[in-house]
């Protein structure tokens, strides 16, 4: 597993939580939602990728 994925989303999650508790001390709550709404779906791609590329090696291990 590639360690570099791993401190990616580690580094968007920090980033994330930061803003999260930087935006509700100021009450933006709504804003707060959305910034992590948005870490989660920058995650969720990073992710995709890699299992589109999972998907793409055992398709051509078998021969498909």
């Amino acid at each position: 597993m590639d360690v570099e994925l791993i401190f990616k989303i580690a580094a968007v999650g920090i980033l994330v939580a930061v803003l999260n508790q930087l935006l509700i001390r100021s009450g933006r709550e709504e804003q707060a939602m959305m910034t992590t709404l948005a870490g989660l779906v920058v995650v969720m791609m990073l992710l995709l990728q890699k299992i589109s590329d999972l998907f793409l090696l055992v398709k051509s291990l078998f021969a498909l």
